[in-house]
């Protein structure tokens, strides 16, 4: 219970933090502050990413269908705001509605399968959703061009006495806060998940299901559930990317980089943990934007040998990493030759 309440107070001091660091970043950095606040937006977008994903991949299913969650948020809030004037802010929770009825839908048929079997099941789900997309009449989807879609937020220019740079800025302080709670909100239902007994639930249906079917948890149930709570925050994050981009278009929308980016986020991190991923999306937003700027070309061929590299040796990722370098220290008064046992890997 102790623990709880610091997690939850750490939690509430970071909001605190993350809600001034833009004032703080145009402090110090002026008109710089732009870009480091454009990184932050997309370190929040990774560590959404993540979070949901690992959900699922609590119960042990491999899923490549974020990026069909992703979509179909974006699309949906697209496709209602335009035809059904809907107003803007009633589409962020819709595009999570939307993916979590997706969700619905799809778990019982592909729950059933296992492993690479259900990965390849979900990447070809999201193809067909694609299509589907593309094919739909252009006065709904936009065909292959896709649709355009309303900026929330467009800060007040007056010409002469605003700089363009604190334009962008105020645009992107703006999407900042609003990042900022959709990801407090992912945090809190991973933290949910994994202070209650759903933690259980979804290690035993991981770890043996004739088990855990012994133990009275239903594996079906369990991971229709972990399916639907891991396809809302990314619903939500698809139509909050559709504004902040201004358009959704079906190859983007859909892409499987979304997915690839949501499984090795966590993997980098460490894998069934709310930490991991936070950490493993700061980390690696903070490196793509260094090897951006240090190698003009081909700089993502040095990102992804890093990341290979790091998800050969370190299994569990850097909190496994951090763990094992915390308990090989001697603790004090302790004889450097007697160490406790290392725990065991997830």
């Amino acid at each position: 219970m102790r623990r709880l309440l610091y997690q939850v107070a750490g939690v509430a001091v970071a909001a605190v933090l993350l809600l001034v660091l833009p004032d703080l970043l145009r402090a110090l950095f002026g008109s710089a502050s732009v870009s480091y606040l454009s990184l932050l937006i997309n370190a929040a977008t990774l560590a959404i990413l993540a979070l949901s994903w690992d959900i699922l991949a609590r119960t042990g299913q491999l899923s490549l269908a974020h990026a069909a969650f992703y979509g179909a948020g974006g699309y949906s809030t697209a496709i209602l705001i335009n035809l059904a004037d809907v107003p803007l802010w009633l589409g962020l929770p819709l595009g999570g509605l939307v993916a979590g009825l997706l969700a619905l839908a799809l778990g019982p048929v592909t729950l059933r399968l296992h492993g690479i079997y259900f990965a390849i099941a979900t990447l070809a789900f999201t193809e067909v959703l694609r299509a589907v997309v593309q094919q739909l009449p252009r006065g709904i989807a936009g065909g292959a061009p896709g649709l355009n879609v309303s900026a929330l937020f467009r800060p007040t220019f007056i010409p002469g006495e605003m700089e363009r740079w604190e334009i962008a800025y105020l645009r992107n302080e703006s999407y900042f806060v609003v990042y900022v709670i959709v990801l407090l909100l992912t945090i809190a239902l991973s933290l949910l998940v994994q202070r209650s007994r759903l933690r259980s639930s979804f290690t035993a249906v991981r770890v043996n299901q004739q088990v855990a079917a012994v133990m009275g948890v239903n594996p079906a149930r369990a991971k229709l559930l972990a399916f639907i709570l891991s396809s809302v925050p990314v619903g939500i994050l698809g139509a909050l990317e559709a504004h902040r981009h201004g358009s959704v278009n079906p190859f983007d929308t859909f892409g499987i980089g979304t997915t690839v980016l949501a499984l090795v986020t966590p993997i980098f991190g460490g894998l069934y943990t709310t930490f991991g991923p936070i950490v493993g999306a700061i980390v690696l937003s903070a490196l793509e934007e260094t090897l951006r700027r240090s190698i003009e070309n081909g700089y993502l061929i040095v990102y992804g040998v890093v990341l290979v590299t790091a998800v050969l040796f370190m299994p569990r990722g850097l909190v496994g990493l951090f763990d094992r370098l915390r308990r090989r220290r001697p603790a004090s008064g302790q004889r450097p030759g007697l160490r406790s046992p290392e725990r065991e890997g997830p």
